[in-house]
């Protein structure tokens, strides 16, 4: 259907579908939140397993679509390119939503965000490895490479639970001197306070969710679908397309909910959410595979193994932020999110110059 319209209405379709994800993708946070306090979830597994599920609505519905479809380049475009972009979400964080003038990395060092840091860059090692295994290396729509990143990513969940509980350290949470003045997550709970004295019942909760969820998938699938048609009528690689303009609008939702917990002085749920998110976007590379029936990630192209390897540096600039703890802010931000700017900008570049210059030569 979208492939006989023109490029108008395409883009026209593409900014609504947007749009829906952008205002369903709040309404999925605050529910989220409400529900997750209400449940007694919290930082626990199936608190961290909601969170990254509903934050990440729209690379699904879009990796589920574009796998549907045989076009499993988009999907795997798509993550790799979302991890990248999503990190560069805390550049805008950093410059708009910390009210102190130190940059964000100062106020929400913490240890536990080293280790949710360390989990990100982990799983795309993994993902980098899978691009070289023989694509004729899977078992009952099962690829080990996938398998083996999900099987991390839970026992990474695992282990940042432990670490919520107390660390061996001299500050048992792992926090740093002069971080944020309430606990992480205080933000949640002021959410579901707001909710309760509103007189908003859990059940009419759970009914926001739900249309949201369902909104956020059904916007996901359209918004690939008119991205694909875009990027045909610029003469622009589906792959390209996926890995910067289609993850740039998918990531709308973490950038207004980020905001939010910056703004509100949680600077490390904040870091978390969208770590979180980064960390869980690889596991889609399974469903990819059950639904295609196909190896993915040895279909990976050059520029896939180029964004992974450029999202690994981004997350361990802030790493490496996180522990320094820069005081200095340029032009508004941390030097850490500067660098991220500035090497994320160079890196875009590199992209295209791979895709237009080098081709779209295999693994």
């Amino acid at each position: 259907m979208f492939q006989s319209l023109s490029l108008l209405p395409l883009l026209a379709i593409f900014a609504a579908a947007a749009g829906a994800i952008w205002i369903a993708g709040v309404q999925l946070s605050n529910t989220t939140d409400i529900l997750s306090q209400r449940f007694g979830l919290g930082q626990a597994l199936g608190g961290v397993i909601l969170l990254a599920i509903a934050t990440n609505l729209p690379e699904i519905a879009i990796t589920a679509s574009a796998a549907a479809s045989g076009n499993v380049g988009v999907a795997v475009g798509n993550i790799l390119g979302g991890i990248a972009i999503q990190t560069v979400v805390l550049v805008a964080l950093d410059a708009f939503g910390v009210k102190e003038k130190v940059p964000l990395t100062y106020k929400a060092a913490s240890l536990t965000l080293v280790v949710e840091g360390l989990l990100v860059v982990a799983v795309l090692i993994v993902s980098i490895m899978g691009t070289q295994l023989p694509a004729s290396l899977i078992y009952a729509r099962i690829a080990p490479d996938a398998l083996v990143i999900a099987l991390l990513w839970i026992l990474g969940v695992w282990l940042i639970g432990r670490a919520h509980k107390g660390l061996p350290w001299h500050d048992s949470a792992g926090d740093a001197p002069d971080t944020q003045d309430q606990p992480k997550g205080h933000s949640k709970r002021k959410t579901e306070q707001d909710a309760t004295a509103k007189g908003k019942s859990t059940a009419r909760t759970v009914a926001v969710f739900l249309i949201a969820a369902v909104a956020t998938l059904a916007a996901g699938v359209v918004l690939e679908r008119a991205g694909d048609g875009i990027a045909d009528h610029i003469g622009m690689s589906g792959v390209l397309f996926g890995a910067t303009v289609l993850a740039a609008a998918t990531s709308l939702p973490e950038l207004s909910t980020g905001l939010t917990s910056a703004r509100a002085g949680d600077y490390q749920l904040a870091i978390s959410d969208i770590f979180g998110g980064n960390a869980f976007l690889p596991v889609l590379f399974l469903l990819a595979t059950l639904i295609s029936g196909t190896a993915v990630l040895p279909q990976a192209q050059a520029t896939d193994i180029y964004l992974a390897g450029l999202a690994v540096l981004l997350t361990s600039v802030y790493l490496a932020g996180l522990i320094f703890r820069p005081k200095r802010r340029v032009l508004g931000m941390g030097i850490d999110s500067l660098a991220v700017l500035v090497l994320y900008t160079v890196g875009i570049a590199g992209l295209f110059a791979i895709a237009l210059l080098g081709g779209q030569s295999g693994s």
